[in-house]
């Protein structure tokens, strides 16, 4: 039995997702536009065989064309790199996706950008958009 140590992986949840979301473009199709040499690389990454180098972030992420920064902290993640994410947050602060930046640009456009707190009742009003 092949040992896949990084099965349970948000990493490898999300290629396994973002792969079936681009069909028909197949694993070896994304395998080859990020630059693998092994065709078999993103099946490896879907089933936990493999876990992502660091240095191939950026060219996943856009074979997959999913949020390069998104993909980074989930490679962090899978290798355990912990300790790493918590100082690119002290850093940085808090890394934010493509997808949040047009939400957060789309609160600002309806507020009028006038800074809106958020209150119970706009707490309420946006977990009712996710159902939470």
């Amino acid at each position: 039995m092949m040992k896949r140590p990084y099965e349970a992986t948000d990493l490898a949840v999300f290629v396994t997702k973002r792969t079936l979301q681009l069909r028909p473009k197949s694993r070896i199709d994304i395998a080859q536009e990020a630059g693998f040499q092994n065709p078999n690389f993103i099946s490896m990454l879907k089933n936990g065989a493999a876990k992502l180098p660091l240095d191939r972030v950026l060219a996943l992420a856009t074979a997959l064309e999913c949020d390069p920064k998104r993909l980074f902290l989930l490679a962090l993640q899978q290798q355990g790199y912990e300790t790493e994410q918590t100082a690119i947050a002290d850093i940085f602060g808090t890394v934010v996706t493509r997808n949040e930046v047009i939400w957060l640009e789309e609160l600002r456009d309806a507020s009028g950008r006038s800074d809106p707190s958020l209150t119970s009742r706009s707490r309420a009003a946006l977990r009712g958009i996710f159902s939470k």
